[in-house]
């Protein structure tokens, strides 16, 4: 794993807006969201970024390519970093969750962390999935890398740099125009 990253989440899109579970389907970007990327690209410029990796959807890599463009890197896709798979119920709002799937509030509820979205992924499962992308990242790297995820995905990347436990990296937030640095375990804002 690194010794020290970046991390940032995608800008904002219609489906942020509409309340909807994304997951590893896409939604476009808003003016707000290419506003959002513009502002992390200042942000980090001068924090010695080598390199942008980025999750394989669209909203993730158009962020990344905003933000490598000011940077004058190169951007790499990385599978792992998509987002967590909310299988049947992405593109879904809770309410309509609720007359699709009921019951599935309160399973989730009582296992938050262990529990798998139908036909998708747990956040267990998922953190996995971040481990694996750090070790990428981490090796693939001469400098400082910047990944570029989502905040789901963000919370299991954050839990491995930090050492925490599951519910703790529930807890977690991650705003769209917001940049973790992480060095040794020890995350600040940028």
């Amino acid at each position: 794993m690194p010794e020290r990253l970046l991390l940032a989440r995608h800008g904002q899109t219609r489906w942020n807006l509409e309340h909807r579970l994304q997951g590893q389907l896409d939604s476009p970007l808003t003016d707000e969201g290419l506003r959002q990327a513009k502002a992390v690209a200042e942000r980090v410029v001068g924090s010695g970024v080598a390199m942008v990796f980025t999750s394989p959807l669209g909203r993730a890599l158009q962020t990344a390519v905003v933000i490598a463009e000011r940077l004058g890197v190169d951007v790499v896709a990385v599978d792992e970093l998509a987002d967590v798979h909310q299988g049947d119920m992405a593109g879904l709002t809770w309410d309509e969750i609720d007359i699709e799937h009921p019951g599935a509030r309160a399973d989730r509820a009582a296992n938050r962390y262990g529990w798998a979205f139908p036909g998708g992924e747990s956040y267990a499962q998922a953190r996995a999935r971040a481990r694996r992308a750090l070790s990428a990242c981490g090796w693939a790297s001469s400098g400082v890398p910047l990944l570029v995820g989502h905040e789901m995905i963000g919370r299991m990347l954050r839990a491995e740099l930090r050492g925490l436990d599951g519910p703790s990296a529930l807890a977690l937030r991650h705003p769209h125009d917001v940049v973790f640095e992480i060095t040794n375990g020890v995350e600040r804002i940028l």
